[in-house]
């Protein structure tokens, strides 16, 4: 028992620790998920009231946080950070 903690731990220790599963079951997973919980949302509260433009202000919104999590995702939002940083420093 002992021996095969030790070799589960060494072969841990070897390979490293990462969070690089987390994040692809979460991408894969729980944004699909999420996203479809908000549109059913949108539509069950906005849908039936004939309220369409307070449906297009949480339309806006999911918009605005869709693009929010895709630069978070590809990482692109550092790029976007410094074309803006070089418009100000003038280089």
């Amino acid at each position: 028992m002992l021996a095969t903690a030790m070799n589960t731990a060494a072969t841990l220790a070897q390979s490293g620790l990462g969070t690089g599963g987390i994040r692809q079951w979460i991408l894969d997973n729980l944004v699909p998920l999420l996203l479809l919980t908000v549109a059913l949302l949108l539509l069950w509260l906005g849908g039936g009231k004939g309220d369409n433009a307070g449906v297009m202000k949480r339309v806006g919104g999911v918009f605005v946080a869709l693009a929010i999590i895709g630069l978070a995702v590809t990482g692109s939002g550092v790029d976007i950070g410094r074309w803006i940083a070089s418009l100000f420093s003038g280089g």
